[in-house]
């Protein structure tokens, strides 16, 4: 009996020292296998990206940031599930995940990259000037972020590029307003359309016909000398253009000399640009 009891003991120590071995064991275990599966996930995110699966993509990214949410791989993944989305146009679902990573990751250093992205993702969806213009305007929001806050950035070129670009769409929707105005002869809706363009967008290819339109207006409603301060102010700029043309054709031969003597007060310097010569419509 007695050497049973102490072969029992001896049984039972045995048990509770290799228990006691296996604990870090299993921990170690945990952790190496946690590190390979984000490892996993984001390597069948790249496979399904380059597939063409870019919703599995985008949903293996999420998995590999959500798993070790701590790990420096973490923002990237997230950033990957953004493009993912962006690649195949699923730009809401793009843009959700930017916006999630500006509040998750408010430091990053990549964050140029990721307002350009943003907007981008809003610029794909412009359709035209008559459509909503919220797109345009969180476009236009966002590529300014870039310039302003990243101005030697390699994004911002193109933001200034698409920023032109944006500002001959809102050009475009204020003269398609203007002309609907005029054709309605209501005036003032009309001009505030008109001088909207010369004030703003006076680089667009709509400020020409702008200033022409802002002569016929005032011309048909009697307000001849306002007529001619634009029709001057047309001929300045652009003398050789259609517009400058019709907008001449309006006046009788007395408006010839008393534009010629007027043209005398004006010196030409300083280049001649619109903007110049606001003054003149004050």
């Amino acid at each position: 009996m007695f050497k049973l009891k102490i072969l029992v003991c001896f049984i039972i120590l045995i048990l509770l020292g290799s228990c006691s071995k296996e604990v870090p064991n299993k921990t170690l275990i945990k952790e190496k296998s946690l590190e390979s599966q984000v490892e996993e996930a984001y390597k069948e995110g790249m496979e399904a990206l380059n597939a063409g699966d870019v919703l599995f993509a985008a949903r293996k990214f999420n998995e590999a940031e959500i798993l070790f949410p701590q790990a420096d791989s973490a923002p990237h993944s997230a950033l990957m599930a953004a493009y993912s989305y962006y690649t195949q146009d699923y730009y809401g679902d793009a843009i959700a995940e930017l916006k999630r990573f500006l509040k998750v990751y408010p430091s990053h250093k990549d964050l140029e990259y990721v307002y350009y992205l943003l907007a981008v993702c809003y610029y794909e969806q412009i359709v035209d000037e008559k459509k909503d213009l919220q797109s345009i305007l969180n476009a236009k929001e966002n590529f300014n972020i870039v310039i302003k806050n990243y101005p030697n950035s390699e994004y911002a070129i193109d933001a200034e590029f698409k920023i032109d670009l944006i500002d001959d769409i809102l050009a475009a929707k204020e003269m398609y307003l203007g002309r609907y105005y005029f054709d309605r002869k209501k005036w003032i809706p009309a001009i505030n359309r008109f001088r909207e363009i010369i004030d703003n967008y006076d680089t667009t290819i709509y400020a020409e016909e702008a200033l022409h339109r802002l002569v016929e207006v005032h011309y048909t409603i009697g307000l001849i000398d306002e007529a001619e301060k634009y029709a001057q102010l047309l001929g300045y700029n652009y003398q050789s253009s259609k517009w400058y043309e019709n907008s001449y054709s309006l006046f009788d031969k007395n408006y010839k000399k008393r534009k010629k003597e007027r043209s005398k007060s004006y010196k030409k310097k300083n280049g001649g640009f619109i903007k110049k010569f606001k003054t003149l419509l004050e």
